[in-house]
C-alpha cells in the first residue's frame, strides 16, 4: 500500500469514527474548562448523537430534508447559538455531497425582533449555502401587536433565499389565511393532533386551494401505521416521526441510503399499495 493510499484510510476510517469525550483516569470528562463550559459541551455532544429528525417522502423513497430537534426548546440565550449549530450542518452536508435541506425551528417573536433578524442574516450570509437548502420553522403565528415588524423580519429572510414553513398547523380559519398572506412554503400538521381533535380535510383542501400554489404538506409525529395511512389519504408531501426514523447525528444521516430506509419502512406495511384516495 503507497503512503498516499493509507493515509487516505486512516483519514476515512478517522472521519467515521464517532465522538468520544476525552476522560481521565478516574471517568470523568476533562476538557480544561470550567464546570459550566464542560456541561454545556456535554449537552451539545449529546444533540450531536440524536439531534437530527429525517423527513421522507410519503413514499419512503426519498430523504428531503432533516428537522433540527434542538432548537424546538430553545431558549432565547441558546437560540442564536443553536441556530449557528444547524446552519453548520446543513453546510456539513452539503460540503459532504449531499443536498439535505434543513429546517431551523425559530420562536416567532423573535423574527419580529430587528436584531436577532440582524445576527441571523449575517449567519445565514457567511455559511453560503444555496437558496432552497435552509428552511426556517415558524412554531406560532405572530400577535397582532408586532405583525409590522413580524413581516419585515420575514421579508428580509426572503430576500436571503430562505424558506419559510409553519410547523403547528391546526386547521383555523386564521391560520389559512396568515398562511396565504405570508406565502409560507411549507405546512406541518401534527398527526397526533389529527387522531385526537379529527382535523377535517376540508382545512387541507383550503390550504391546496391557497393562491400560494408551491405550499408543501408535512406530516409530522407519524408514530403509527394509521398516521402514514391518514398522510396519504391526505395527500400529504413530506412525513416525519417515529414510524419513519428516530432522530439521528449529522454523520449518520449521510449513511441513510433512501432505497434501503423505502424497503425497511414500507415491506411490511399494507398501506404501501394505498392510492392517494385510501383505496387497495
Amino acid at each position: 500500500m503507497s503512503p498516499k493510499s493509507r493515509l487516505y484510510t486512516l483519514v476515512k476510517a478517522w472521519k467515521n469514527k464517532p465522538f468520544h469525550e476525552v476522560r481521565d483516569a478516574y471517568g470523568d470528562p476533562w476538557l480544561g474548562l470550567s464546570s459550566q463550559a464542560l456541561e454545556e459541551h456535554q449537552s451539545w455532544s449529546k444533540r450531536q448523537a440524536i439531534s437530527h429528525e429525517p423527513i421522507f417522502n410519503c413514499k419512503g423513497t426519498k430523504l428531503t430534508g432533516s428537522l433540527f430537534r434542538p432548537l424546538l426548546n430553545a431558549s432565547d440565550m441558546q437560540l442564536l447559538r443553536l441556530f449557528m449549530e444547524g446552519l453548520d450542518t446543513v453546510a456539513y452536508w452539503y460540503r459532504s455531497g449531499r443536498f439535505i435541506p434543513g429546517i431551523l425551528p425559530i420562536p416567532t417573536h423573535t423574527i419580529a425582533s430587528s436584531g436577532y433578524v440582524d445576527v441571523m442574516s449575517e449567519l445565514i450570509l457567511n455559511s453560503r449555502l444555496p437558496v432552497g437548502l435552509l428552511a426556517i420553522g415558524l412554531q406560532s403565528i405572530p400577535d397582532s401587536a408586532n405583525v409590522d415588524s413580524f413581516k419585515e423580519g420575514l421579508l428580509r429572510l426572503r430576500r436571503l433565499g430562505v424558506l419559510l414553513h409553519f410547523l403547528n398547523f391546526c386547521g383555523s380559519a386564521e391560520e389559512l389565511h396568515w398562511i396565504a398572506e405570508m406565502q409560507l412554503d411549507g405546512v406541518h400538521i401534527d398527526m397526533s393532533k389529527v387522531r385526537e381533535h379529527n382535523l377535517e380535510s376540508n382545512a387541507l383542501s383550503l390550504l391546496r386551494q391557497s393562491p400560494y400554489l408551491p405550499t408543501q404538506i408535512y406530516a409530522r409525529n407519524v408514530g403509527l401505521v394509521k398516521d402514514l395511512e391518514r398522510a396519504s389519504t391526505l395527500i400529504a408531501d413530506h412525513a416525519y416521526g417515529g414510524i419513519m426514523m428516530a432522530p439521528v447525528s449529522r454523520h449518520q444521516m449521510l449513511q441513510i441510503n433512501d432505497s434501503r430506509i423505502a424497503k425497511a419502512i414500507f415491506s411490511l406495511h399494507p398501506h404501501q399499495h394505498l392510492n392517494p384516495n385510501g383505496d387497495k
